[in-house]
């Protein structure tokens, strides 16, 4: 987290956004906050549904013209203002040269009629005064620095003939062709083998490193957090339940969510404990049309209180932690609400 001295280079202040659904609009992030400070890593965890592609496309300004739209707070990153406020036109500045994403599935977000190397050469053209040929380099250029062997020959093949692993390094040298303050990663490594996957990731994180750009990373995978996280922020059903740094989180979690998300992560055990079954959570996320008064995680919580069914608790610091670097949404850790 940044300190009080210094602006952070993105702060996420109090971000609503809703989609229309067929019972209606519905919240699908509703009250987020963050800050992020150069060259971090924040690592966005939780369950599919629970808000954290949602957060990444209103930051970038990428949700469905007809059916998304952010309702209320500010995203402020240093140097641009408020990209919630941004005007289309100043947006298209930003996007892709400021700030970046990697999406999930390659596949989908490649133009399968061009090369792949002219696709990176045109983003790299739409932010910077480049003329084509010189553009063309720099996309070559940017092929063998994500690790693509031959890249002049790559270069001139089209998404279909790339494999999962070559399509996301192809995903990666076009989000950091123009040398981003920001990356989002939404999920990069889902669809890719356990292999490919450590590549992808040493590769962001060497990036990362050379660079000095700060990445929000999402993801469901907790091996992936502690492997790349500074700081964690765990959404359950539109909010922020937890917030931390990352060692922290894996050694005191607080919220019951996150205690369970990793009480279900498999573990290597000795010979004579080799048959434990995982921890599953109970119960199912709730509907966001259908949310009660209280803490969103009380139908699945063992341990809720009346308290708990009666008010929403804040995302807040315990009172053993004075620094405020711990943050949870529960009232086992905060004081009662007033009656």
């Amino acid at each position: 987290m940044a300190s009080p001295m210094t602006e952070p280079l993105l702060r996420v202040e109090d971000l609503r956004t809703e989609f229309d659904g067929a019972r209606g609009q519905v919240r699908a992030v509703d009250g987020v906050s963050f800050d992020l400070a150069d060259g971090e890593t924040l690592c966005i965890v939780g369950e599919s549904g629970c808000g954290k592609s949602a957060t990444a496309l209103s930051i970038m300004r990428l949700l469905p013209e007809r059916t998304g739209r952010i309702v209320a707070g500010r995203v402020l990153l240093r140097g641009h203002g408020d990209l919630a406020a941004l005007p289309e036109e100043a947006m298209l500045g930003v996007r892709g040269n400021a700030v970046s994403m990697i999406f999930q599935e390659p596949m989908t977000s490649l133009n399968p009629v061009f090369t792949v190397g002219y696709q990176i050469a045109e983003a790299i053209r739409q932010h910077q005064a480049m003329e084509r040929r010189e553009a063309a380099v720099q996309a070559v250029a940017m092929l063998g620095l994500v690790g693509l062997p031959s890249p002049e020959q790559r270069a001139r093949s089209y998404p279909h003939q790339l494999s999962g692993g070559m399509r996301q390094r192809v995903m990666i040298a076009m989000a950091l062709a123009c040398r981003p303050k920001l990356m989002l990663a939404d999920e990069p490594t889902t669809a890719l083998d356990v292999t490919v996957q450590a590549q992808i990731l040493d590769l962001i994180n060497r990036l990362k490193s050379e660079a000095g750009t700060a990445v929000v990373l999402i993801t469901h995978n907790m091996g992936v957090v502690a492997e790349m996280a500074q700081r964690v922020a765990v959404m359950y059903a539109g909010v922020v339940v937890e917030e931390a740094p990352v060692a922290a989180l894996f050694a005191t979690p607080l919220h019951p969510y996150t205690q369970g998300l990793l009480g279900s992560i498999p573990r290597a055990r000795g010979r004579a404990r080799r048959r434990e079954r995982l921890v599953a959570i109970p119960g199912t996320v709730p509907g966001l049309h259908a949310l009660g008064s209280g803490c969103r995680f009380v139908g699945r919580c063992a341990e809720a209180h009346d308290r708990c069914r009666a008010a929403e608790p804040p995302l807040a610091a315990p009172g053993h932690d004075p620094a405020r670097a711990h943050r949870v949404r529960c009232w086992l850790h905060l004081p009662a609400p007033a009656s």
